[in-house]
């Protein structure tokens, strides 16, 4: 059997061969803290943002081993996430474990820790998670707000602390319009607008395709020279969008500013592969959207 077939079957699931066959990093998963994967209820009860996501019993949670599975042999490497817990205990435990799966698991998965914005000194425990080789932050969320000054003042420890270190935020927005599901917050695009202009040192990775922020890169004035250190990621894309997202967000945003992101466990990598498959992208797009893009930012390499 030809090599490229080869790749390609073992690269795909029973009855579907990828047209797509070469390095897969995927910047957005989940996982949760051992106690919450033991029992949730506690969490739901005492965390507001946690309780919004996740009240639901069928709303899926995952352990890094949960991540290592789904990735099999299609994701190469992926980003687990952090939560930005208000109980200081919870998100260290959280953090610990996030720096602890990266370290057992290296070239595999790269951690990002989060932080509570409205913490006493937020700024410390970025610092500390730094130190112990988290790869950037998030994804910072907050699911009962928008975006506003007290929130964007808030940030400013925590995004000098990313400057210091060049290490990217991943930021959690939405899209302000569109039907209500668990975890959508009132976010407006102002909101998300004001908080990237607040920070344009930054690099910022906006989840979910920064709540459609891309598209106002066609205005002639300001926004596209503001935006040059922003990032959009897809996830949720199939939940949210059809696939004409991917081609919008690369004339608009950019190639070069798409990164390949599931919500795992919320989706698994097939449904984004399928419609990539049909996007009608270059095999050089693909490679920026699936790998290339996320290695420059995250300064990593497949070498």
């Amino acid at each position: 059997m030809p090599l490229e077939k080869h790749i390609r079957r073992c690269r795909g699931w029973p009855g579907k061969a990828l047209k797509y066959d070469g390095r897969i990093i995927d910047i957005h998963t989940h996982i949760q803290p051992a106690a919450v994967l033991a029992d949730r209820i506690p969490f739901v009860e005492n965390e507001p943002d946690f309780r919004i996501i996740y009240k639901d019993p069928a709303s899926r949670i995952a352990g890094s081993g949960d991540v290592l599975t789904s990735m099999g042999n299609i994701v190469d490497a992926a980003v687990i996430l952090g939560f930005a817990w208000r109980n200081p205990e919870t998100l260290k435990a959280h953090n610990d474990e996030i720096l602890s799966a990266a370290a057992d698991n290296p070239g595999r998965l790269y951690g990002f820790c989060c932080v509570y914005p409205f913490a006493p000194d937020p700024s410390a425990e970025v610092l500390r998670c730094f130190k112990a080789g988290a790869s950037g932050l998030g994804e910072v969320g907050l699911y009962d707000r928008d975006i506003d000054t007290e929130y964007i003042y808030a940030m400013q420890p925590v995004m000098r602390v990313c400057r210091e270190w060049n290490r990217p935020l991943m930021l959690h927005v939405n899209e302000p319009v569109g039907h209500e599901y668990s975890g959508k917050a009132p976010i407006s695009i102002k909101g998300i607008y004001d908080f990237v202009k607040a920070y344009p040192d930054n690099r910022i990775i906006l989840a979910h395709w920064g709540g459609g922020l891309f598209f106002y890169n066609s205005l002639k004035k300001e926004v596209k020279n503001l935006l040059k250190n922003v990032w959009y990621d897809s996830a949720a894309s199939p939940y949210l969008y059809d696939g004409r997202i991917w081609k919008l967000a690369a004339e608009l945003a950019g190639i070069e500013r798409i990164l390949f992101g599931t919500d795992f466990p919320l989706l698994s990598a097939k449904r984004y592969i399928e419609e990539l498959d049909k996007a009608g992208f270059s095999r050089d797009e693909l490679e920026r959207i699936y790998y290339r893009n996320a290695e420059d930012l995250l300064g990593i390499s497949n070498a």
